[in-house]
């Protein structure tokens, strides 16, 4: 009996890796902005690493703090250095996550489904929970992942110098646009 349990467990697992199927991406695209009266910040990083998972729906992002690249070297400066994201000292930051509905999405048509997903969002020191909506796109076997969602920049502790406070907005708008390859 031990025997038969023991080769149906074996036999499942290799079934189910068999149809779990994952894509990757080394290059995706995560922005960010800020808007006030005073200042428009908006920053672009195009070295985001991402895994999705179509069978689980896991997702997961990793991206390297200093590969965010702004329009002027002094807000890159800024950004940085310890007032704001330390990222000699929290060098990346992540996402891992879950899409909450992945069984609605049929990875082998083309199409646009919407999605949610939840999951952790990691910036400096601090870990929260975050929910936003997205979109999946198939396009002749190419699948491709879209999502706009804001966050309280105090939440993670990114608080700036005390000068500049007000030209930084409380609401940070992140855009994330990733295209997958099979792996």
């Amino acid at each position: 009996m031990k025997k038969i349990i023991a080769t149906c467990s074996v036999v499942s697992f290799f079934v189910l890796t068999a149809f779990s199927q994952t894509y990757i991406t080394r290059n995706g695209n995560i922005s960010f902005s800020s808007h006030t009266a005073l200042e428009d910040v908006k920053a672009q990083n195009n070295e985001a690493a991402s895994a999705l998972n179509t069978t689980t729906g896991d997702l997961e992002f990793k991206v390297a703090v200093k590969s965010f690249h702004f329009e002027k070297a002094a807000m890159e400066d800024h950004f940085n250095d310890d007032d704001y994201m330390a990222s000699e000292k929290y060098p990346k930051a992540g996402f891992k996550g879950k899409i909450s509905n992945i069984s609605s999405v049929d990875f082998s048509k083309d199409g646009s489904y919407t999605v949610s997903v939840s999951g952790d969002l990691t910036i400096r020191d601090v870990t929260k929970p975050v929910t936003a909506q997205g979109t999946i796109t198939i396009k002749d076997g190419k699948v491709s992942v879209a999502s706009n969602f804001t966050i309280k920049r105090k939440d993670y502790n990114v608080i700036g110098e005390s000068f500049v406070q007000k030209k930084i907005s409380e609401d940070i708008a992140i855009t994330v646009n990733c295209q997958y390859e099979k792996q």
